[in-house]
């Protein structure tokens, strides 16, 4: 049996890091836990700390994240693994 894997790619927006490796994350609200790979995890990250930013800021949050980044890191999420946008990000 040939099963192709598809190779996940970061986008030209992506404006975070890109790991070496991936890791177990567990979601901060309800404790769920996955393995992302380390593009996953990569883009993750950028979620989160887009988010944290927003809230930490109130409206002034809005200045210094991109909020339609933030909305693009989410719809990737859907895209490239469905699995950990329900348990990490939904």
């Amino acid at each position: 049996m040939n099963m192709k894997i598809k190779e996940q790619k970061l986008p030209k927006w992506f404006r975070g890091e890109l790991y070496e490796e991936g890791a177990i994350v567990r979601n901060r609200f309800g404790g769920g836990e996955i393995e992302l790979n380390n593009v996953e995890l990569s883009m993750y990250d950028f979620v989160i700390g887009s988010s944290i930013l927003m809230e930490m800021c109130g409206n002034d949050g809005y200045e210094y994240a991109d909020v339609d980044l933030l909305r693009k890191g989410l719809d990737w999420f859907r895209k490239n693994n469905s699995e950990a946008y329900m348990v990490l990000l939904d």
